[in-house]
């Protein structure tokens, strides 16, 4: 089980934007994560959420799953993102959300065998944004683990 405050303190200690854009985890495991981060310090001209703070809590929501799936495997490792696309499907006018969740289980394994033999390894993981329980867009991105002995 995962401490859901153990997270928001690593991401906002971390990852110091986290904490200015105001980012909560609202469910953490090793089968999915979901980030919330309100409207206010996410505002654009528009009144919307900043297209780059959507994509950025998205980005976080995929690393934050690829990291608790790493730990629980006891695996210490760097993880960056290598490739992403963001898809943006309507205004985000309140505060929204990005979940990741586990992704394909024969893609797991083969990450991890890759891992465990290269220390190196890339994985694909999708989040997907909500907002007043209406999905307002989808984010893809490659993430790279790299040993301790790569990093």
């Amino acid at each position: 089980m995962v401490n859901i405050r153990s997270l928001q303190e690593y991401l906002h200690a971390h990852i110091p934007l986290s904490m200015a854009m105001g980012v909560k985890v609202v469910e953490a495991s090793i089968d999915g994560v979901k980030l919330s981060a309100p409207l206010s310090p996410n505002i654009n001209h528009r009144e919307t959420v900043f297209g780059g703070s959507a994509a950025a809590v998205a980005i976080l929501s995929a690393w934050s799953l690829l990291y608790l799936r790493l730990k629980n495997e006891n695996i210490n490792s760097r993880i960056v993102i290598q490739r992403s696309t963001m898809t943006y499907e309507f205004p985000i006018t309140d505060m929204f959300t990005a979940s990741s969740e586990v992704p394909d289980p024969s893609n797991w394994f083969k990450f991890l065998t890759t891992f465990r033999r290269k220390h190196r390894a890339r994985m694909k993981v999708n989040s997907i944004l909500h907002c007043n329980n209406k999905k307002v867009g989808e984010f893809e991105g490659d993430f790279v683990a790299l040993g301790t002995q790569t990093a």
